[in-house]
């Protein structure tokens, strides 16, 4: 991965994320497209650094199985080649493929998995129902990409009045740039950054 040449953009905290008190009673833990697409080095689209943020998600994972606590896992297949989002990319992610299944190295079993087709996982999925019925408050965001859609996904969140908590550790991108610059926004307006050992605390 490229090395940060600011590590100032590394300080993501500000004074009016301490107004926001994690309740795991009320919390759900999303996994974001940790397809094979995205976490096989055999891909094209392999974000660097899968295996640390594979480590980060599975202790989570395993925390929230612990309590009780939803944990929901996305999928992204591309279904319409005409849809924007092929059109930008030039490619879509097909459901007989492979690398289009969550990674196996993820727990997955006893989470629930929701197929989406845009950046936002709650566009046009069961998403939002689904975490009104578990009267969750708090969202803890984890996967991949971050500046496409866990970040798009925190928004949206935001937006439907669920406390978005955006994990720097266990979420990632093509380029570390890419990844700072996007949580760096989201800390500014939309989602409290937290790392892995702060939620398992």
């Amino acid at each position: 991965m490229e090395k940060l040449t600011t590590p100032k953009i590394m300080r993501y905290k500000c004074k009016r994320h301490e107004q926001f008190n994690f309740d795991p009673k009320h919390a759900a833990l999303i996994v974001i497209d940790m397809q094979g697409y995205f976490t096989s080095k055999s891909s094209h689209a392999y974000v660097p650094g899968t295996p640390k943020i594979i480590k980060n998600i599975n202790k989570l994972v395993a925390e929230f199985y612990e309590v009780n606590r939803p944990v929901v896992f996305t999928r992204h297949i591309d279904v319409d080649k005409k849809n924007l989002m092929c059109r930008w990319w030039r490619e879509r992610i097909d459901k007989k493929d492979s690398l289009s299944k969550i990674d196996e190295r993820l727990d997955a079993a006893k989470g629930k998995v929701i197929v989406k087709h845009s950046y936002d996982a709650f566009f046009g999925t069961s998403l939002e129902k689904f975490l009104k019925r578990k009267k969750i408050k708090h969202l803890v965001i984890t996967g991949v990409v971050t500046h496409l859609c866990c970040e798009t996904t925190a928004r949206s969140a935001f937006i439907r009045n669920f406390v978005p908590y955006i994990v720097i550790d266990a979420t990632g991108a093509h380029k570390i740039s890419h990844h700072h610059a996007s949580i760096f926004n989201l800390a500014r307006g939309f989602a409290v950054p937290v790392k892995t050992s702060e939620l398992l605390k």
